[in-house]
């Protein structure tokens, strides 16, 4: 194990600048061990401190091997303490270190250097606290889907939403060079001054939040359309599967200079409409989406925004429900809720890393509890 050890300490070093929230009288577990403990345990399925505290006790001799452990191995209620008071945003940015590497390991694997960031919100519905009147705890997640990667996540405050929520998450997180998309709830002037100060691009879903904004356009691009559609570009994608079919046309053209309010939208370039005309049984439906564009005209970037978009519904949201059973988390302290919400993302961006496609998330997630050594396969994608 000694490989393994000398691996691994690069990750405790992560950890090691980290404020421990503890008094100096309690501190019998290093605070970096503590934390790479419980990382290791969500690895391998568990879901909150009592599950971490006895995955930890039956892995009591590889953790002993592996860490600084000098009391032995931390119970439920070191664990609790910890993750119940160590402040989100720090725990967080401890990671960066390791999200960068995976970022670099992804533009090499796929080619990619311009990934779609896709951000939006989900909420842990069975958080909801009735007793000391709180809401479920809700997460903004910012998702590079062709890398499989979680950059990072906001919980939005009990009297706040995403559209304060998204800002703050743009000032911590790297998108440079990328395309960030969100839906419509996001398409604000500040958010749009945030993406064009992080050195990214962005689009942005319109809809009747922003009525005289969303009417202009479909107006301006209605006009084109009886016209010549003089620098426009368009696209069509036909997709069967599912007992279904689906037809898109994707139109993108420079905006309108006389477009109102155009100057307030940072960067703001190009306008843009999705229509998707769906049959399935039998029957037709068909849906129109515009968009706020920084980019210059090209409508297959503008196609592989939208489409990259529903990533983070499909391989993110969609993954934290089913493999790790999100959905069904009752922590109601919100900031063990937050700590634990960016184990689950950030795990979840390891088992992506992992090259076995053959293999479900669920089963590598299983893997990890059932063998030590495929937990450390998946682990060297941090440090190889």
């Amino acid at each position: 194990m000694a490989g393994t050890r000398s691996k691994l300490d690069e990750i405790v070093a992560s950890f090691a600048m980290l404020e421990d929230p503890r008094s100096h009288i309690n501190r019998r577990h290093p605070l970096p061990s503590v934390l790479v403990i419980a990382v290791l345990a969500v690895l391998a399925g568990a879901a909150g401190p009592t599950a971490i505290a006895r995955w930890a006790k039956l892995k009591e001799g590889l953790l002993m091997d592996l860490l600084d452990l000098p009391r032995g191995i931390p119970g439920k209620d070191v664990l609790r303490r910890i993750l119940m008071t160590l402040k989100p945003a720090a725990f967080e940015a401890a990671f960066n270190a390791w999200i960068a590497r995976l970022r670099d390991e992804a533009i090499a694997t796929t080619g990619v250097d311009r990934p779609v960031v896709a951000i939006d919100g989900k909420t842990a519905r069975r958080s909801r606290d009735a007793k000391e009147g709180l809401g479920p705890l809700h997460i903004v997640t910012a998702w590079a889907g062709e890398y499989g990667l979680a950059l990072g996540q906001e919980v939005c405050g009990e009297k706040s939403n995403e559209i304060t929520a998204i800002p703050e998450l743009l000032r911590r997180i790297d998108v440079r060079g990328g395309v960030v998309t969100i839906d419509a709830m996001g398409a604000q002037k500040v958010i749009a001054e945030e993406v064009v100060r992080g050195k990214a691009d962005y689009v942005l879903a319109l809809k009747g939040n922003h009525e005289a904004l969303h009417r202009a356009v479909i107006e301006h691009i209605d006009e084109q359309l009886e016209g010549d559609l003089k620098g426009a570009e368009e696209l069509t994608t036909s997709e069967r599967g599912h007992g279904r079919e689906e037809h898109r046309t994707y139109l993108h053209l420079p905006a309108p200079a006389a477009l109102p309010g155009r100057a307030e939208w940072k960067g703001l370039r190009s306008v843009g409409v999705v229509t998707s005309r769906r049959v399935k049984g039998g029957e037709e439906s068909i849906e129109i989406r515009y968009y706020l564009i920084s980019l210059p005209v090209d409508a297959e970037q503008f196609a592989r925004a939208v489409r990259g978009h529903w990533s983070v519904e499909n391989a993110c949201h969609w993954s934290l429900d089913v493999t790790f059973r999100e959905d069904d988390s009752r922590v109601r302290q919100r900031v063990l809720g937050a700590n634990i919400t960016w184990l689950y993302r950030f795990t979840l961006s390891l088992l992506k890393q992992h090259p076995d496609r053959r293999q479900s998330l669920a089963m590598k997630r299983r893997g990890c509890g059932w063998s030590d050594t495929f937990l450390m396969e998946v682990i060297a994608a941090l440090t190889c």
